[in-house]
């Protein structure tokens, strides 16, 4: 039985690659970097600063799943404690400082009266498929009708579980005009094959102003790709939000390198970094791409961060750690770094924190 359930799944994951072959008809045309061009940029796409990752290692993670068998879910699923969002609070507000997590990599940030989500999903499963590939265990923690009107969206890479199709062209289509959505080199061209603005397309380190906000796209060690033949053809990185007394950061997918030491040289302190702690077995595979809960306490310390909050956990299966580890490797890892209790976050789904007002922090040296 348990041979059978893995060649399902093997099936599925072959399916999956296929749709997506399928429904790659919006790649990026990419011409040879200049000479002039950043070291990231490449003849064949883009690379990491630090260390490539080669996701070639998959089918032998496969085959390792088939003959030693994955965690088992727990009886009846898994099941979450769960926030219900102050949805009316959430839609008034324009002043107070906020953060709720909808799950996953999903944020919203209120900041300056300005309402931005980080990588919004929405959907049944994180795949090109509606009927196969990782599912939803957690539903989302309010209904897109339910949000408050979403000014910002910040797009950090192309994956499926950070990128959805549905949500974004539901959000496009929001009451009141569509959000600003900021997106990597190369996301454009997915966004245009749809007919759908793009407010800017970033590079890393490039800076966009927003009203009262300075928005940066910042790098990480991570990769891109929707289909077989359009690995790394796009960007990937995080997010970088000023404001004139509150400094964001938004790491997106990555693994541990010396990036989180490059930004804090630039930017300083800040006053809330959203760092991922989840989807991180196995190491040997894993390692390159995503953090695990020991590595993100460091990146927490080289960001210097007044507080983090753990994202991209608990809402959709995608490796093998149990869906509910995360936090508690997480809190070890924290004491164990003599962090304070109230250092590095974890959140409810749908829990809301009023972050209220913090003293200004330095500006970056340059001014940014």
């Amino acid at each position: 039985m348990r041979r059978f359930r893995h060649l399902v799944i093997a099936a599925l994951a072959g399916a999956l690659l296929g749709a997506a072959l399928a429904l790659a008809t919006d790649l990026p045309q990419r011409n040879a970097p200049s000479a002039a061009a950043p070291p990231h940029h490449t003849a064949t796409g883009f690379r990491n600063n630090y260390l490539n990752v080669d996701p070639s290692g998959f089918w032998r993670w496969q085959w390792e799943r088939w003959t030693t068998g994955v965690p088992a879910l727990p009886e009846g699923g898994w099941q979450f404690p769960r926030d219900v969002p102050d949805a009316a609070f959430l839609r008034a507000n324009r002043s107070e400082t906020t953060v709720t997590w909808i799950g996953h990599a999903t944020l919203l940030l209120q900041v300056a009266g300005v309402n931005i989500l980080t990588d919004p999903v929405w959907s049944e499963r994180a795949s090109p498929l509606p009927f196969a590939g990782p599912k939803r265990w957690v539903p989302p923690a309010l209904p897109l009708a339910e949000l408050p009107h979403i000014d910002v969206v910040l797009i950090s890479h192309n994956h499926y579980d950070h990128l959805d199709e549905a949500t974004v062209m539901a959000l496009a289509g929001q009451a009141g005009g569509p959000p600003r959505f900021y997106v990597p080199l190369g996301v454009d061209a997915w966004f245009a094959a749809r007919e759908l603005p793009v407010h800017a397309t970033m590079d890393w380190w490039q800076r966009g102003s927003d009203g009262p906000l300075d928005i940066h796209f910042v790098p990480a060690q991570h990769w891109s790709a929707r289909a077989l033949w359009d690995r790394n053809q796009t960007l990937w990185g995080g997010f970088v939000v000023e404001a004139q007394d509150f400094r964001f950061i938004y790491t997106g997918d990555t693994g541990y390198s010396q990036d989180f030491r490059d930004i804090a040289a630039r930017f300083g302190r800040f006053d809330l970094a959203a760092i991922p702690i989840g989807s991180y077995a196995p190491r040997w595979f894993m390692g390159p791409q995503h953090v695990d809960p020991e590595e993100a306490v460091a990146i927490h310390r080289d960001l210097a961060a007044r507080h983090s909050l753990g994202v991209h956990w608990g809402t959709f299966v995608l490796t093998d750690e149990p869906l509910d580890e995360p936090p508690v490797r997480l809190r070890a890892a924290a004491a164990a770094a003599g962090l304070p209790a109230d250092a590095f976050w974890v959140f409810r789904h749908g829990e809301t924190r009023r972050l209220g007002s913090a003293a200004p922090l330095a500006r970056a040296a340059d001014g940014r």
